[in-house]
């Protein structure tokens, strides 16, 4: 069985996603994504009712916005986010329009063509957070290879 690795990553807002001060992150999610789709390895990412997810609101607080995607690699992901210039420009001004999240990305393999849900990001962050990196849920500081087997083994949906 093949695997693709599943990212999910949240923001918080400062102020509303629709204040002013928030335009030009909100004008540009267009021009990324379709950089990032653009992309080597991108093979699938989330979106709601329009060509972004700024309209689900996945958590409790409105101020947070989920973004993820699926790609055929870590090392695919990683060439995106850190080596992208368009990327790292509007990257570099999330100061601007985010508070700090301690846990605000996760990584995680899926089967081939299995697409993650909201729901589950929120479980693999939480895992993320309760456990440490482990397989069900990682990151670019301790990635874990994909696995080799037929299937994934199940995860602790629980925090220990």
């Amino acid at each position: 069985m093949k695997f693709e690795l599943a990212q999910a990553n949240i923001a918080k807002f400062r102020l509303p996603q629709e204040h002013p001060a928030n335009a030009d992150f909100v004008n540009n999610l267009d021009r990324v994504n379709a950089v990032a789709e653009a992309q080597d390895g991108f093979i699938w990412r989330f979106t709601g009712d329009g060509n972004d997810a700024m309209d689900v609101q996945a958590f409790d607080d409105p101020n947070i916005a989920l973004n993820m995607s699926v790609w055929s690699s870590v090392q695919s992901l990683v060439n995106f986010v850190y080596r992208n210039q368009d990327h790292r420009d509007i990257m570099r001004r999330r100061k601007e329009w985010f508070d700090k999240i301690d846990f605000y990305m996760v990584l995680w393999w899926v089967e081939a063509g299995r697409r993650p849900t909201p729901e589950e990001a929120k479980i693999r962050l939480e895992l993320l957070k309760c456990n440490g990196p482990s397989y069900a849920a990682f990151t670019f500081k301790q990635p874990f290879a994909a696995p080799s087997g037929e299937t994934i083994d199940a995860f602790n949906d629980r925090c220990a």
